[in-house]
């Protein structure tokens, strides 16, 4: 496969999102040109990082209006392209889901097919980057007590989730099982995956659906001032999961799955005490870690089942991202800087949207 980014056009699906956003940058800061669809042309908020992106490289980044669930969308938008990375997906919040299979599994499922068989249409496609996530290889934390050396491994696939408990990780595993079946059905293009952990890091969108955006932003406007509960994350930098969907698509021999997460995992005590160093005088960020019985006695008021909380309190594993650092290249950046920067970016936008709610109401 030519890996060389030059005359090369790929297409990035989901382009306002808070990954492809910064996949679609570091695409075209390496020379690429650029398709990537958005499910409206009309939100000329979320379009506006984008439409910034088509300034600063004029000529090179062209905008498709596609939906995940209307088959033959794609087709237009990959065009000409070598690569396609899927990074688009349904997300919801935990809370706004009222039937699993309805509101996420299934336009997950059809979102995959429809990009695949745009794939199989399109000849000139020889790469599918698919992104996944950690939550493709296990469904609780408890699960990885079952792996080898209870370490996280990409050899795995999560068996233990379903539509009814937590449909969102049940969702993209049968997606990413459904691609990878339609990869073994043919032998013109490959399909390598990407699995994130929780994604961190600046959003180039104020408008972002992403779930880890959402968890931070608790944290941040004192949600846990009380106390951190002891949940810990598998993190990765959002500019080093971009970095690892280009890798996957220039490398040749870049082949299979690849956890994209820090070695360690970082706990919400771990994350405040580190914003607290750079922002002693937010009074948001919990200065002390929750024992474990007031979460188990007071969570389900806050929306945590019991299941939940034995499955994930305390828990912690370490990470095999060796596949990534020895095979994609990867030096990823430590969580010091990739939250101050979450924080910053955050603090930013936040501001930005206080003003705007302003000049409106004037």
């Amino acid at each position: 496969m030519n890996a060389s980014p030059a005359g090369r056009t790929v297409l990035v699906t989901g382009g306002s999102g808070f990954v492809a956003a910064h996949l679609v940058r570091q695409l075209l800061e390496r020379g690429y040109r650029v398709h990537t669809t958005v499910r409206s042309m009309a939100n000329t908020v979320k379009l506006r990082p984008l439409r910034a992106l088509q300034d600063a490289h004029p000529g090179r980044l062209d905008l498709f209006q596609a939906d995940l669930l209307a088959d033959g969308s794609f087709d237009e938008a990959m065009k000409g392209c070598a690569v396609v990375f899927h990074v688009a997906s349904p997300f919801l919040m935990p809370e706004k889901i009222k039937d699993g299979r309805r509101d996420v599994v299934e336009p997950a499922l059809r979102g995959t097919h429809h990009v695949v068989a745009a794939v199989n249409r399109t000849e000139t496609v020889e790469r599918l980057v698919f992104t996944s996530t950690v939550g493709a290889i296990f469904g609780d934390y408890v699960d990885v007590r079952e792996m080898d050396g209870q370490t996280l491994s990409e050899k795995y696939f999560n068996t233990t989730s379903t539509v009814e408990n937590n449909p969102y990780h049940y969702a993209k595993t049968v997606a990413e099982k459904a691609a990878w079946e339609a990869e073994a059905a043919q032998d013109r293009w490959r399909m390598v995956a990407v699995n994130p952990g929780l994604i961190l890091g600046p959003s180039l969108t104020p408008a972002s659906d992403s779930g880890s955006l959402f968890l931070l932003d608790e944290l941040f406007k004192g949600y846990f001032f009380y106390g951190a509960p002891d949940f810990s994350f598998t993190t990765a930098d959002v500019r080093d999961v971009a970095a690892a969907h280009i890798a996957a698509a220039e490398r040749p021999e870049a082949h299979g799955r690849y956890i994209v997460a820090a070695r360690e995992m970082t706990s919400f005590h771990q994350m405040s005490a580190i914003l607290r160093g750079r922002h002693p005088r937010d009074l948001r960020l919990p200065r002390t870690a929750l024992p474990h019985w007031p979460v188990r006695v007071l969570g389900p008021a806050f929306g945590l089942s019991q299941s939940y909380i034995r499955n994930h309190l305390g828990i912690r594993f370490p990470v095999d991202n060796r596949r990534s650092v020895e095979e994609l290249g990867l030096a990823y950046r430590p969580i010091e800087e990739t939250l101050a920067d979450h924080y910053r970016a955050w603090r930013e936008q936040r501001g930005h949207s206080r003003a705007g709610a302003s000049a409106r109401a004037r």
